[in-house]
């Protein structure tokens, strides 16, 4: 358990500073996809993928991000 809160404290920093105050994350363990959502609803306009890594945006701004194949991101061995 402690190493689940010692992984959570890495990330504070980059959660401090990321647009939004409100972030959403789902995990597909099945598709091994994260999606990322920094609005509820998204309400994306446009979109982009460079690296299995899709960014939404509403105009300039990103609203989310989908990682298909995230546990090769993570470093994790897909079973």
């Amino acid at each position: 358990m402690g190493e689940i809160v010692a992984d959570v404290l890495l990330s504070v920093p980059h959660l401090l500073n990321m647009q939004s105050k409100h972030i959403w994350i789902d995990y597909d363990t099945e598709g091994d996809v994260l999606y990322v959502s920094f609005r509820k609803p998204q309400h994306a306009d446009d979109s982009e993928m460079n690296d299995n890594i899709i960014t939404h945006y509403s105009g300039d701004h990103i609203v989310g991000i989908t990682v298909i194949g995230a546990k090769k991101y993570a470093g994790v061995a897909q079973q």
